[in-house]
This record gives C-alpha cells, sequence and structure tokens, in this order.
C-alpha cells in the first residue's frame, strides 16, 4: 500500500456521499487491514498530509489534497490515454492507470495531457484536476440511489472500479451520456428501479451509488 493510494482513495471517498472516510472503510477500499489502515493514517498524519483522530473520519490537509489530486490527474489521463489509444474497456483502462499513475513524472503526464488535446473528463466522466491542482465543482450530479422518481436522466460519471460493475454497465448499455428514467426508489431495501432502452433494471445500492447523472431540462 503507497502513500499516494491512501491519500487518493480518501480523496475519493469525500467526494462520495455514500461513502466515509473512516480508517475501516479506506482499508476495504484499498484491500488492506483496518490496523494497517489506522497505521498508515497517523505516519501520514505525522507528515502533516492527513488529520487522524481516534474514532472520526479522516480529513485530508491542504498539502494531502494537492497531493492526492496530482496522483488523481496522471490516472485520468492515463486512462484517457488508454480509452482512446487502445480502445480497452473501463475496466481494463482503471487497472492499468492504478499502476501507471505512480511511475510518472510531471513531466511526462503534462506530454500526455498536450497529446490528448487538455482533455476535461476522463473515460468515466470523471474531471481531470489541472495541473494547478484545481477540480472543477460537478453540480447537480448525483448518484442514481438518490435521484428523484418519475424523473429523466442522463449519466455522467461511472465511478466504480470492479470489474462486474462495468461488465454489468457494458451489457445493459449504462455509458456517460445514456439517457435513462429512474422509476421508483426502494428506500428500505437501498434499490433504483430504472428504465432504458424499453428495458427496466432493479439496481442495489452496490451499482447505483456509483453511477451519477443529472436531470434533463
Amino acid at each position: 500500500m503507497s502513500a499516494e493510494n491512501f491519500l487518493k482513495v480518501i480523496f475519493m471517498h469525500e467526494q462520495n456521499d455514500s461513502c466515509d472516510t473512516k480508517p475501516g472503510s479506506i482499508a476495504k477500499a484499498l484491500g488492506i487491514t483496518s490496523a494497517a489502515a489506522t497505521d498508515m493514517a497517523r505516519n501520514l498524519s505525522n507528515k502533516k498530509l492527513v488529520r487522524y483522530e481516534k474514532y472520526r473520519q479522516l480529513k485530508l490537509t491542504p498539502e494531502g489534497k494537492k497531493l492526492a489530486l496530482k496522483v488523481i490527474r496522471k490516472h485520468r489521463l492515463w486512462e484517457t490515454f488508454l480509452y482512446r489509444t487502445f480502445q480497452m474497456s473501463l475496466h481494463e483502462i482503471h487497472r492499468e492507470a492504478e499502476m501507471l499513475e505512480h511511475q510518472t513524472t510531471e513531466f511526462l503526464a503534462e506530454k500526455i495531457n498536450s497529446y490528448l488535446g487538455d482533455p476535461e473528463v476522463d473515460p468515466h466522466g470523471d474531471p481531470i484536476p489541472s495541473v494547478d491542482g484545481e477540480l472543477e465543482v460537478e453540480i447537480g450530479h448525483i448518484p442514481l440511489s438518490i435521484a428523484e422518481p418519475e424523473t429523466n436522466y442522463v449519466i455522467t460519471r461511472l465511478i466504480g472500479s470492479d470489474r462486474e460493475f462495468f461488465d454489468f454497465c457494458n451489457r445493459n448499455d449504462i455509458n456517460v451520456g445514456t439517457r435513462l428514467t429512474v422509476e421508483k426508489q426502494y428506500t428500505d431495501h437501498r434499490m433504483t428501479e430504472i428504465s432504458l432502452n424499453q428495458i427496466k433494471l432493479l439496481l442495489n445500492a452496490d451499482f447505483s451509488d456509483f453511477i451519477y447523472a443529472e436531470p434533463l431540462p
């Protein structure tokens, strides 16, 4: 487990209303033990990159956020490059970018950015941080799990990383730009009924929490 990955996951969880940043949650996302996550949090706290308090959610310091955004920029630039150049799947580009992001210098990242024409979003619909560490704030983009019933939406982001998630999305034509209708929310069971392409699907929260959309006019 690298410190860069740890900071990146904290940032990603901070951006997702359905996630928290407690060490146990970060540990689950990284596939490590809660004890290992707590040790890393304490270590990064000593380096002034993370604010750690026992039993509280982790918070990035301004310096920690800056480092996280640098890694995220490299990750999303690589995803865009691999998707456009090799037509790799959304799961494949995420997996490869996870490895490439840590071996990429700032110089190479900017060469890739220039080659791609300074893209604003990656193939998942995620905004790419600027070289200065700025990230555009998205307004109106919400997970399908809290979308209004009987309302039309367009998908703007697919933020999962699990292969089964992307396989499901691919088989059901759930892509960035896909239009759908949220038919009903089953709040007690955390399930969302949607319709697209004349087909109805029932999504559990493991999927609907990670499919973001905005309402159509």
